[in-house]
Protein backbone atom coordinates (compact mmCIF):
# COMPACT_ATOMS: atom_id res chain seq x y z
CA UNK A 1 0.00 0.00 0.00
CA UNK A 2 2.66 2.50 1.09
CA UNK A 3 4.30 1.57 -2.43
CA UNK A 4 1.35 2.74 -4.14
CA UNK A 5 0.95 5.89 -2.05
CA UNK A 6 4.42 6.73 -3.18
CA UNK A 7 3.54 6.07 -6.82
CA UNK A 8 0.87 8.22 -7.00
CA UNK A 9 2.29 11.22 -4.83
CA UNK A 10 5.34 11.21 -7.50
CA UNK A 11 3.85 11.06 -10.72
CA UNK A 12 3.94 14.38 -12.11
CA UNK A 13 0.63 14.21 -13.51
CA UNK A 14 -1.48 14.22 -10.50
CA UNK A 15 -0.17 17.97 -9.79
CA UNK A 16 -1.29 20.79 -11.39
CA UNK A 17 0.35 23.70 -11.88
CA UNK A 18 2.83 21.87 -10.63
CA UNK A 19 1.92 22.95 -7.06
CA UNK A 20 -1.17 21.97 -6.93
CA UNK A 21 -2.16 18.10 -5.82
CA UNK A 22 -5.32 16.63 -7.79
CA UNK A 23 -6.24 12.75 -7.68
CA UNK A 24 -9.22 11.53 -7.14
CA UNK A 25 -8.32 8.45 -6.39
CA UNK A 26 -6.25 8.60 -3.74
CA UNK A 27 -8.77 9.24 -0.81
CA UNK A 28 -6.59 11.31 1.66
CA UNK A 29 -6.90 14.94 2.17
CA UNK A 30 -4.24 16.15 3.16
CA UNK A 31 -0.68 14.74 1.75
CA UNK A 32 2.63 15.14 2.01
CA UNK A 33 4.72 17.35 -1.43
CA UNK A 34 6.45 15.83 -3.97
CA UNK A 35 9.84 16.53 -1.63
CA UNK A 36 8.44 15.38 1.83
CA UNK A 37 10.89 17.38 3.55
CA UNK A 38 8.67 20.45 1.88
CA UNK A 39 5.67 19.73 4.44
CA UNK A 40 1.87 19.00 3.15
CA UNK A 41 -0.18 20.02 0.63
CA UNK A 42 -3.75 19.43 -0.19
CA UNK A 43 -5.41 16.83 -2.50
CA UNK A 44 -8.20 18.90 -4.34
CA UNK A 45 -9.17 15.84 -6.06
CA UNK A 46 -11.09 14.99 -2.72
CA UNK A 47 -14.42 16.71 -1.65
CA UNK A 48 -13.15 16.69 1.96
CA UNK A 49 -10.09 19.64 0.67
CA UNK A 50 -12.77 21.80 -0.28
CA UNK A 51 -15.02 21.74 3.31
CA UNK A 52 -11.81 22.18 4.98
CA UNK A 53 -10.82 24.74 2.87
CA UNK A 54 -14.15 26.61 3.41
CA UNK A 55 -13.87 25.43 7.21
CA UNK A 56 -10.27 27.47 7.70
CA UNK A 57 -11.71 30.75 5.70
CA UNK A 58 -15.18 30.63 8.16
CA UNK A 59 -12.66 30.08 11.35
CA UNK A 60 -10.47 33.04 9.82
CA UNK A 61 -13.93 35.30 9.32
CA UNK A 62 -15.35 34.66 12.72
CA UNK A 63 -11.83 35.53 14.73
CA UNK A 64 -12.01 38.62 12.52
CA UNK A 65 -15.31 39.88 13.63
Amino acid sequence: MKQKIDKENNDPENYKFGILYYNPADKRVIVPKQDRYRGWTINFGNIYAYLLIALVVALFIWIGL
